[in-house]
């Protein structure tokens, strides 16, 4: 069963997107920071991050430039709610093997086509 970690600050954007997977029969856990993510990483290795940018203490691009620091296989699909060209964070996050962008409010339809072809 593939292991999907969600990380997001906002409770209900986090418990709707674990649900919505966890009917798709992934193993999904959840945390509502960049500084806990890091450790879920490193201790539980999923295989795919759901990683929001803009959080309360370290952003996502600064939790992602820690996991990269000790796994760089970890596949990483970031969450926004602002275009990623509007503050360069795109071009960062490229470098830093993002896979794809996807922008709040949630599509599911897109968040699912997106994270299940990832998974593959």
């Amino acid at each position: 069963m593939a292991k999907l970690l969600i990380v997001d600050d906002e409770e209900d954007v986090r418990e709707f997107a674990a649900n919505f997977f966890r009917k798709r029969k992934l193993d999904v856990s959840t945390t509502p920071s960049g500084e806990t993510a890091i450790e879920r990483v490193k201790a539980h290795c999923p295989d795919l991050v759901l990683l929001d940018i803009r959080m309360a203490g370290i952003t996502g691009i600064e939790a992602l430039e820690e996991i990269r620091k000790f796994n760089t296989s970890v596949k990483v699909i970031m969450v926004t709610g602002t275009k990623p060209e509007d503050n360069d964070s795109l071009a960062k996050c490229q470098s830093l093997g993002v896979l794809e962008y996807i922008h709040k409010p949630l599509r599911l339809d897109e968040l699912e086509h997106v994270v299940m072809s990832a998974l593959k």
